[in-house]
């Protein structure tokens, strides 16, 4: 792989990129996250370099765009990632078409600066209520793709990783990447973009075999402590994001 050309790196995005479930007390928010350690990366080979993370919990890709990508784009970033759709994909109703239109506006903009931007597909429901959203996430994927063939953009393909399948890389909420899983997502990322990176081995813990009954027992814990309050706050029109601001919101050393 080869050496790297970025010396200013800025993310925008939802949870996923702002890292939550890699909790880290001694970081802005509490979160390192897979952004965090990309970018950890790209520093180790240039002094020069700076990272920005606009990231925050709960936006949908119309909320990112309208409150990162300028803010974003004023950092004159020459890497810029763009990750979202999660939360518009779990609407009862979503535009697909209209919301990677609007992904696409966002990466000409960021070419027209000189910025490399990197995209993500979203992967694959393996199980429980989110395999119902199967089909949906695979029409974004697939327009999303497009994108990257018409523009100066990277993809990050987690439909492909069916590595990222095993439990082990989840958090307990199975919507967020535990930290085996942001760890995992930032080599991913790094292999996209063909940047070299020295890694130890990922070792994850043993794999548990739960028993007919404790299956059930976590299913109906899962649903009253995660479930059952994200439906609440979306009949109230309430997110996780509210009140939260960005971790990383101007270029700074990491």
């Amino acid at each position: 792989m080869l050496n790297h050309g970025y010396s200013r790196y800025v993310a925008i995005g939802d949870s996923w990129t702002e890292g939550v479930g890699d909790p880290d007390p001694t970081r802005p928010n509490g979160l390192r996250g897979w952004a965090d350690r990309v970018a950890e990366v790209l520093a180790a080979e240039r002094e020069d370099f700076r990272y920005a993370n606009l990231a925050i919990r709960g936006r949908t890709v119309e909320e990112i765009l309208d409150e990162q990508l300028a803010p974003a784009l004023e950092l004159k970033p020459d890497l810029l990632t763009i990750q979202g759709g999660g939360n518009d994909l779990l609407h009862v109703r979503v535009d697909i078409d209209a919301l990677v239109a609007s992904i696409d506006a966002a990466v000409a903009k960021a070419n027209d600066i000189g910025s490399r931007v990197v995209l993500f597909t979203h992967g694959t429901p393996a199980a429980g209520p989110f395999r119902t959203l199967r089909g949906r996430v695979a029409i974004f994927n697939e327009l999303l793709r497009e994108v990257v063939d018409t523009r100066d953009a990277v993809l990050v393909d987690n439909w492909r990783l069916r590595e990222a399948q095993d439990p082990r890389y989840w958090d307990v909420d199975r919507i967020h990447l535990s930290p085996f899983g942001h760890r995992l997502a930032a080599l991913h990322v790094l292999d996209s973009l063909g940047i070299r990176h020295d890694d130890d081995p990922l070792v994850l813990p043993e794999a548990t075999d739960l028993t007919t009954r404790e299956r059930l027992l976590a299913e109906v814990d899962w649903a009253r402590t995660f479930a059952g309050p994200w439906i609440y706050r979306r009949l109230r029109g309430r997110s996780l994001g509210d009140g939260i601001t960005a971790k990383r919101p101007v270029l700074a050393p990491i």
